[in-house]
């Protein structure tokens, strides 16, 4: 039930309102005057306030709401008068007020005006959750460097080039260019070019006309023509094939793609972010890619470090890991402890980003209690609960102790997802010939002694 404040030194207009808002089914608080309003705001959860202009004695409407902003600015507040002027009105929306109602209220108008403030929070929140999960944490001065580039270079149009090791981030980093580009309205499109079939790779980037070849049935728009007057990301683009190379160069060149089967060339206007883990100077004298291509891609290079290079960033990202976490399994908040934080920083991550969030998510779902402590960095099989020492002590090498406590969270997740290895991957985030490779590596089995299967 949302919960709504009506801030008004009236006692009949509380009342009314009360009334409206009840048969709705609002829960509704009252304050008759500026301060009582602010300590509701301050002591409860509310979803939306009504907020009176003239309240005497004391604070008015206009130093209450600008009060209430300060407190939490994605709170909608909702102005009411009978009192007002054009000039008050515009004063409250410049000062934050969603809209402006005047007296006597109109139901149906204050109703329409409720929920489009309801939903504008709701709209707001999801936007910020998703920008939250695409934020590049970090604070240390390599990741210092990336965002300085990804600021200067995001408005060009300059073709950029991310590399790194895998599970460092470089998605992240591309979404940040492209929001900070010209073409940030106009669509981002991700393609995994290492998940892609060496024959359909073609047909994925450029789209092919309909009985162009074996299964070809209807008409197929590429990845290219979907991100014309956007961005088109070609992430793992060292394990494209070399004639997908080609004409990926023949597209940079000339801004036009030829549909397989097709004789059309379609004009497109896309900028081009790639990304690869691979060491394309190697590549190149491998004969393995193309060094025209790889100087049509590489205008601008960012380098994003792995996470060894950066220890001092991964309290950040646990803090942040356990907070998505928690949002996600729907928990309610848990803290992680100082010295826990200090262990975690204190490992080597060979996933890097990556290892760490899905480690961290475990410790999440497993610790039973409100704090994740040091000693439950070994909880969930890797060894009997106690002190990270013990581990430590028991483990011969240092991968030995991350090989045991990566075979407990992946045994842990596929039960929990009834070994269905294809939802298991994607939790994991990983490609499921890996996964296998994983189970495999790790001989886990299911109770009956089946290995993993798609389900």
């Amino acid at each position: 039930m949302r919960t709504i404040l009506i801030a008004d030194d009236e006692k009949s207009v509380r009342d009314s309102i009360k009334m409206i808002l009840e048969y709705e089914k609002y829960d509704v608080l009252f304050a008759e005057n500026g301060v009582k309003a602010i300590e509701a705001f301050r002591t409860r959860e509310l979803d939306a306030v009504l907020l009176d202009i003239k309240m005497p004695p004391g604070m008015d409407g206009i130093e209450v709401l600008k009060e209430l902003k300060e407190l939490d600015d994605t709170v909608p507040v909702i102005m009411i008068s009978g009192h007002g002027t054009f000039e008050t009105a515009v004063e409250a929306t410049k000062l934050g007020a969603f809209d402006y109602l005047p007296k006597p209220l109109d139901r149906d108008k204050l109703l329409i005006t409720l929920r489009n403030a309801l939903e504008h929070r709701r709209l707001s929140g999801e936007v910020e959750q998703i920008r939250s999960k695409d934020r590049i944490l970090g604070t240390s001065p390599k990741m210092h460097e990336i965002l300085d580039i990804v600021q200067r270079v995001g408005p060009t149009e300059a073709r950029v080039l991310i590399t790194g090791e895998s599970g460092t981030g470089k998605e992240l980093v591309a979404r940040a260019v492209h929001r900070a580009s010209k073409r940030a309205a106009g669509p981002l499109v991700e393609v995994n070019c290492a998940a892609i079939p060496h024959d359909l790779i073609e047909s994925e980037l450029f789209g092919h006309e309909k009985g162009s070849f074996t299964g070809a049935t209807a008409q197929r728009i590429g990845k290219f023509e979907q991100a014309d007057g956007g961005t088109i990301f070609l992430d793992e683009i060292g394990d494209m094939s070399l004639p997908a190379q080609a004409k990926v160069l023949r597209v940079l060149e000339e801004g036009r793609v030829e549909r397989v089967g097709g004789n059309t060339l379609i004009p497109v206007d896309v900028r081009v972010i790639a990304a690869t883990n691979k060491n394309l100077a190697a590549e190149i004298q491998q004969g393995k890619f193309r060094e025209d291509l790889f100087h049509r891609l590489n205008v601008i290079p960012i380098i994003v470090p792995p996470l060894r290079d950066r220890p001092e960033d991964i309290a950040i990202l646990v803090e942040a890991f356990v907070r998505e976490a928690c949002e996600r399994n729907g928990f309610a908040l848990k803290k992680i402890s100082e010295p826990a934080v200090q262990t975690l920083a204190a490992m080597e991550w060979s996933g890097n980003v990556r290892e760490l969030k899905n480690f961290v998510e475990r410790l999440v779902i497993l610790t039973p209690g409100t704090t994740i402590e040091r000693g439950e960095l070994t909880a969930g099989g890797l060894q009997r609960k106690g002190e990270v020492e013990d581990l430590i002590q028991s483990s011969k090498s240092l991968q030995e102790f991350k090989d045991v406590s990566e075979a407990a969270f992946i045994k842990y997740q596929l039960e929990k997802h009834h070994w269905n290895v294809s939802k298991t991957a994607e939790t994991l985030e990983m490609e499921r010939s890996h996964l296998y490779t994983k189970i495999k590596k790790y001989g886990l089995q299911r109770a009956d002694g089946e290995e993993g299967e798609e389900s």
